[in-house]
């Protein structure tokens, strides 16, 4: 598990695995827009486009990066210089969209994405 994503992260089939849901961000690789403890809300249906912040699955680990596409296709970047960024073949490890960043306490910081 990347230090990105909380461990319960839905992966059941059925009507409940499209439905959005809430992760709280551990660690520091998106920094600085995403801070360790915020709340982070996930649309598994949402629209991907470059520079979407995205949730992935890729070598057995999840992954909480912005998506971003390239000549020679798409790529998970990390905000933080210091995460090294990883290629994707195509995008199947792609699982879902942020859609909205909570701030726990701090309701004025809350954002939405589109």
């Amino acid at each position: 598990m990347s230090e990105n994503t909380s461990s319960a992260i839905p992966t059941g089939g059925g009507c409940e695995s499209g439905e959005p849901f809430a992760l709280r961000v551990l660690g520091h690789s998106m920094l600085p827009e995403f801070a360790h403890g915020d709340v982070i809300v996930i649309e598994p249906d949402g629209a991907l486009h470059d520079g979407s912040f995205v949730l992935a699955y890729v070598g057995d680990e999840w992954l909480f990066r912005q998506l971003a596409r390239d000549a020679d296709g798409w790529r998970l970047r990390a905000l933080n210089a210091a995460y090294p960024e990883q290629r994707l073949s195509d995008l199947a490890a792609v699982r879902g969209v942020v859609i909205q960043k909570a701030v726990p306490g701090r309701r004025r910081l809350s954002k939405r994405y589109v």
